[in-house]
């Protein structure tokens, strides 16, 4: 479980292609300080488990499923990916409850800077507007490539989240441009009501 908090910036190494995945080897240092084989690191909202490490960089065996449905397909040495360690029992709670399961994948439709922030416009995947739009609510939490973010006005077919300064500095956010693909992960909590209250409806009918 992640907290949508990024702890730094890591760079990608290298992409191994390996027909049905890829091994993922990524300079870090932050998320390095206490990894071990086999802990979960967040790269840009995937859960992702370390079997390699070395002093500056760590790899993460992508398997076919993951590269279908998340952003992480098309990756290349010297891209830059949010990282985030799992967190544990002692830690504050920052952004929201985070799976590392990738719902989607959307784009960025458009920027609009103000003076101290900027509104990002994000589209829903094509064939899921039904499917997250049903999660969304103003001032709910979505997580974007791992950063957790209030959304601030959730539409049929894209939502808006603001970025403060510190999330443009020190994620992947600040860079991204207008037609970039963006992991997306929508609320656990929003999931577990729904399908509550559908269990709800069929005790009662």
């Amino acid at each position: 479980m992640f907290t949508g908090i990024v702890e730094e910036l890591g760079t990608v190494e290298a992409v191994e292609d390996q027909g049905d995945a890829i091994r993922l080897t990524i300079r870090a240092a932050t998320v390095l300080e206490d990894a071990g084989l086999g802990d979960s690191i967040s790269v840009n909202g995937c859960c992702l488990t370390v079997a390699e490490r070395t002093g500056e960089t760590w790899t993460a065996d992508v398997m076919q499923e993951t590269l279908d449905k998340t952003s992480l397909l098309g990756v290349r040495p010297g891209d830059r990916v949010n990282l985030e360690r799992a967190v544990t029992a002692d830690k504050r709670l920052g952004g929201h409850i985070v799976q590392g399961h990738v719902d989607g994948v959307g784009h960025v439709v458009r920027r609009t800077a103000s003076e101290h922030w900027e509104v990002v416009e994000i589209s829903l995947p094509a064939d899921q507007h039904g499917g997250l739009g049903r999660y969304l609510v103003d001032k709910g939490s979505i997580t974007v490539d791992g950063v957790s973010l209030t959304v601030v006005e959730a539409g049929p077919e894209s939502f808006t989240v603001s970025l403060i300064p510190e999330t443009l500095a020190r994620t992947t956010l600040g860079s991204r441009a207008p037609g970039d693909r963006v992991n997306l992960e929508a609320d656990i909590l929003a999931k577990h009501v729904e399908k509550l209250l559908a269990h709800r409806s069929e005790v009662r009918d």
